[in-house]
C-alpha cells in the first residue's frame, strides 16, 4: 500500500513542478513593469481558472493527501520506538571462534 502511495506522490509532485513553470505569472505582461496603462492586469482579476491552473489545484491536493498519508503510515510502523528495545544477536560459541595468538610469529632481530 505504501508502495502505490509513494508512486503516486512522486508522480503528483512532478506534475506539481511542471504544471507551475508552465504557467505565465499575473505580472507577465512586460507593460505592466513599466506603467504603460497595462498595469491594471497585474493585479486584476482573472476571471476563471484555467485548465492549467484547476490541474495544478488538483495535483496540488492530491500530493497533500499522499504527504499526509505517508506520514501515517511512518508513525504506525512495527519497528522498536528506541535502540535498547532491538535484541542482541547471540555471539558465536567459544568453540568456533579461531584460537587467538599472543604475538605474531616473527623472525629474530639480526645484530
Amino acid at each position: 500500500m505504501q508502495t502505490v502511495i509513494v508512486i503516486v506522490h512522486v508522480l503528483a509532485a512532478m506534475g506539481v513542478v511542471g504544471l507551475v513553470l508552465l504557467q505565465q505569472g499575473k505580472g507577465a505582461d512586460a507593460g505592466a513593469a513599466f506603467g504603460s496603462g497595462a498595469s491594471a492586469t497585474m493585479f486584476g482579476a482573472r476571471g476563471s481558472g484555467s485548465f492549467l491552473t484547476r490541474s495544478t489545484a488538483i495535483l496540488a491536493t492530491v500530493f497533500f493527501l499522499t504527504s499526509l498519508s505517508l506520514a501515517y503510515f511512518s508513525g504506525r510502523s512495527a519497528a522498536p520506538a528506541s535502540v535498547t528495545e532491538i535484541i542482541a544477536p547471540a555471539t558465536p560459541a567459544a568453540a568456533d571462534a579461531p584460537a587467538a595468538q599472543d604475538k605474531p610469529d616473527l623472525p629474530a632481530p639480526k645484530q
